[in-house]
């Protein structure tokens, strides 16, 4: 055996970043919900390790305090948030791999080459050679589908349809793989609002309990700190969940129009270099021979000619 054909230019079960730390590799650019999850706490704990460790008197500054002293929701805002920024990273680092098939020269780019069933094994046989399954990688899963039962296709049409099919369902596997993400976009402000009741609570609750303890206007005047307390949890909390909301919706937005541009070059890259090279020619003969057998009296339509 040549040992040319044992070196793989691409290897997605090395090289897909799931599968380097040891998590089962999603399709495609999917994640692995477990892997993002692992990232998005390494994210939580680089943000909140170091202010668990700060001094007491370090933690007056507004935005320490927006993240330790607001209650239980932004520690939760925070963890959805870097789950979702994990998620993102990880896609993004896996459409990185993706688009390397777009360097690969699988069908020959030459203007002389035509694919046709005689050729269309050595086209397998060279993806098989270049990668080490077609089916894990967008593009070749197209190119893999289309041609591996060309001598049974119809027209090149019906190729040209297999391949619009499958673009369908990337593009519907692709809409669906940001499905969490969209998910950590809704209950992000939703957990903003919490707070925000919770801390409206909570300075209700003390102004209450003020006017009943107080006579003076001194000493109403000491209660109301802990009355704005309250209401600085219920805004500051829906501020951080409006801020991390919006940076997630566009990092989302960003990713996925990379994700639609290299969807339309794998579709120009398939109409590029499979379409419009197919030379079915063993369809053409028969075309050829069923109309050699119409009658002279007839032309293709079925109409009779009058001698």
């Amino acid at each position: 055996m040549n040992k040319d054909r044992l070196v793989k230019v691409l290897n997605w079960r090395k090289d897909d970043i799931e599968q380097r730390f040891g998590f089962k590799g999603a399709k495609f650019t999917d994640t692995n919900p477990f892997l993002a999850f692992a990232i998005g706490m390494i994210l939580w704990l680089l943000i909140y390790g170091p202010l668990f460790l700060l001094p007491p008197h370090a933690i007056d500054h507004p935005w320490i305090r927006l993240l330790l002293d607001r209650g239980p929701t932004p520690f939760f805002i925070v963890l959805f948030f870097c789950w979702a920024s994990a998620i993102m990273l990880v896609k993004s680092r896996k459409l990185k791999f993706q688009r390397k098939a777009l360097d690969l020269m699988v069908v020959p780019h030459s203007h002389d080459f035509t694919l046709a069933p005689a050729t269309a094994k050595d086209i397998l046989e060279r993806t098989y050679d270049l990668v080490d399954d077609p089916k894990n990688y967008v593009l070749l899963n197209r190119i893999e589908r289309a041609i591996s039962n060309l001598s049974n296709i119809g027209v090149i049409s019906d190729v040209a349809e297999i391949l619009r099919s499958q673009a369908e369902n990337d593009e519907a596997a692709m809409e669906s793989s940001f499905s969490l993400v969209r998910g950590f976009i809704w209950s992000i402000p939703i957990l903003g609002f919490i707070g925000t009741v919770l801390g409206l609570s909570e300075a209700i609750g003390n102004f209450g309990s003020m006017l009943e303890t107080t006579a003076s206007v001194d000493e109403i005047k000491g209660g109301l700190k802990s009355v704005t307390g309250g209401l600085s949890t219920a805004f500051d909390t829906t501020l951080l969940a409006l801020v991390a909301a919006l940076i997630t919706q566009l990092a989302m937005t960003a990713l996925k129009k990379n994700e639609e541009k290299f969807l339309d070059d794998c579709k120009e890259y398939c109409q590029a270099y499979v379409v419009s090279k197919l030379r079915l020619a063993h369809l053409q003969a028969d075309d050829y021979m069923d109309m050699n057998e119409i009658e002279p009296g007839f032309d293709a339509g079925g109409s009779s000619n009058p001698e």
